[in-house]
């Protein structure tokens, strides 16, 4: 489906799907897109589609409708087209007939077969020598070949740069590092717009003279240098400012003490996010000989393919930032959805109990009462374990080891849940391992995780006749492990299945479950070292094995928190 994503703006990270023929676009919320921008007019713009595609048409906006960084009042839409209106920047994304085709029958992957020529290795090459083929030369060769082989350097360890971080502050720094190891520059600066005001923001700065000489001065850049810069979109080299006419003898530049500039825009794919400035620099009252200039057309056209470069890697990472805000938004959504569906079933199972309790005491019929105050009970233990669910799987926590006995440990979850066992004609039955010794665990963490499997062992028998559930212990001395074992002879899941139970919001039980038991017991048994390993086959049942080191106490570091501790 064709949608429109929002990369840049106050509606950053939403993807609105283009699922009508007509949709349109503005502030007010009777738009089928509503766009929380305030230079977005009420009724701003519309995106039609039809046989030929889909086509942006601007409804007279007050600011205009901007396709690929052109004003337009219509416009057919291609994939990748970055349509803004207002501060708000969004990437129109098309069908894409070629994502239904399947590559399964054209290539295969085989395994050793005699049937299957076999393939040999001639060479293999890591990273670090694939960089070796731009880093050496010979020095009789060509000043030409030698500049360009220099150049082809500086560009390949930028592009290393720009790929190993997505964090932008780090990779602006490394920028500038490698920008004043090729030129000698006396102080450089790269500087981002704001999205939201459109103005140049600083975020790196540079300096090569000494720190007490820095104090003293302050990088002071041209206005006129960046207008120009950003209004046409061309990096600029300036050597002396009072014989080039492009400049206005009254502007900034003539009145400062820069002898060379160079200052390029940051262009990437979807237009300049910033600008990259550095400079040579004569105090005002002083003089320095030298001979020729340190900048030249070839350090320009450098620098405007380093600011490219990095404008690709910032435009990157904050593409991914506004997919990681997407996903967040979206888990958001789907968490409320789903807790709001149980929490609700819950409320009504209350609210019946509640009129049960109010009708028996209206009527002196405490057994109508008594029925009320089971379900209304019932419900209560419903959403405590739901909040107990969620603030376990939601918060990291250390467990709290304490010597406890795992087998009493057991036996407690099973007499809690033995009567919703008996409720669903469910046997029960649990088998301790005799020789099982006093152990360091959280009791109360484990207590909820066995708790969660065994309920769903007890509800995945819920169409066996009989179904029944078998717990035991074991304690492995010779691997140092101890284990909770839960059996039922339920229907058992699938294969594909398997892999799926452990994530959030992942239930096969409908209304009944949350999502949240198999997960919130898989992070209990993690956090304690462990893991569940599932065994399942279709129509027999399944076995859950819950697995955690067995941590004997030391008897001598019991009074000091139990630090001491040894894994048999």
């Amino acid at each position: 489906m064709a949608s429109l994503f929002v990369i840049h703006g106050s509606d950053q990270g939403r993807r609105y799907d283009l699922d009508e023929d007509a949709i349109s676009l503005g502030r007010d919320n009777d738009n089928g897109i509503q766009l929380h921008d305030s230079e977005v007019s009420r009724h701003h713009a519309e995106v039609r589609g039809d046989e030929a595609g889909y086509q942006l048409v601007d409804l007279s906006s007050s600011n205009g409708s901007f396709v690929n960084g052109n004003q337009i009042t219509e416009h057919q839409l291609t994939n990748g087209d970055r349509v803004q209106l207002g501060r708000t920047l969004m990437i129109f994304t098309g069908d894409d007939d070629s994502s239904s085709i399947s590559l399964a029958d054209e290539v295969d992957i085989v395994g050793q077969s005699p049937n299957v020529a076999g393939s040999r290795i001639i060479h293999s090459m890591s990273h670090e020598e694939g960089s070796q083929i731009i880093g050496s030369f010979d020095e009789s060769e060509s000043p030409w070949l030698a500049r360009a082989r220099s150049n082809l350097q500086v560009m390949y360890r930028t592009a290393l740069a720009v790929s190993h971080t997505l964090d932008i502050d780090q990779l602006l720094h490394r920028i500038m590092e490698l920008i004043f190891e090729w030129v000698e520059a006396d102080r450089g600066c790269v500087m981002l717009l704001d999205q939201q005001t459109s103005e140049l923001v600083p975020k790196v700065s540079r300096n090569r003279r000494q720190r007490e000489d820095r104090e003293k001065e302050r990088l002071e850049i041209s206005r006129t240098i960046l207008d120009y810069v950003l209004e046409h979109r061309e990096g600029v080299l300036t050597s002396d400012a009072k014989d080039d006419q492009r400049w206005d003898p009254a502007a900034s530049i003539v009145k400062m003490g820069i002898r060379e500039a160079i200052c390029v825009p940051m262009q990437g794919r979807y237009g300049i996010v910033g600008v990259i400035y550095i400079d040579t620099y004569t105090a005002p009252g002083r003089f320095v000989q030298r001979a020729g200039n340190k900048f030249s057309e070839e350090h320009l056209k450098l620098m405007v393919a380093i600011a490219h470069q990095a404008a690709l890697a910032i435009e990157d990472t904050s593409y991914y930032s506004a997919m990681v805000q997407a996903e967040r938004l979206a888990a958001m959504g789907q968490t409320i959805a789903t807790l709001s569906h149980h929490i609700k079933n819950i409320l009504q199972g209350i609210r019946g109990g509640s009129y049960l309790i109010e009708e028996g005491l209206k009527n002196e019929d405490n057994d109508i009462v008594r029925k009320g105050w089971t379900i209304v009970d019932k419900n209560q233990d419903k959403i405590s374990n739901l909040v107990m669910d969620m603030l376990t799987f939601s918060k990291d926590r250390e467990p709290d080891l304490v010597p406890s006995d795992m087998n009493e440990l057991v036996n407690d979850v099973l007499e809690l849940i033995v009567v919703r066992a008996k409720g669903a004609g469910v046997e029960l039955n649990f088998s301790p391992v005799d020789t099982m010794p006093e152990l360091l665990f959280d009791p109360e963490l484990l207590h909820r995780a066995i708790l969660n499997v065994v309920a769903n062992a007890i509800d995945a028998c819920g169409q066996s006749s009989p179904g029944r559930v078998e717990v035991s212990t074991e304690h492995s001395v010779e691997e140092g492990k101890v284990r909770v074992v839960v059996t039922d002879n339920g229907a058992g899941i699938e294969e594909d299945d398997i892999k799926r139970i452990f994530s959030v919001f992942e239930s096969r039980k409908g209304a009944r479950g949350t999502g949240l038991g198999l997960p919130v017991s898989q992070k209990i048994l993690r956090e304690h070292g462990g893991d569940i390993f599932v065994e399942s086959t279709l129509g027999s049942g399944s076995r859950f094995i819950l697995e955690i080191p067995a941590i004997i106490p030391d008897p001598s570091h019991l009074g000091d928190t139990l630090a001491g501790f040894r894994i048999e």
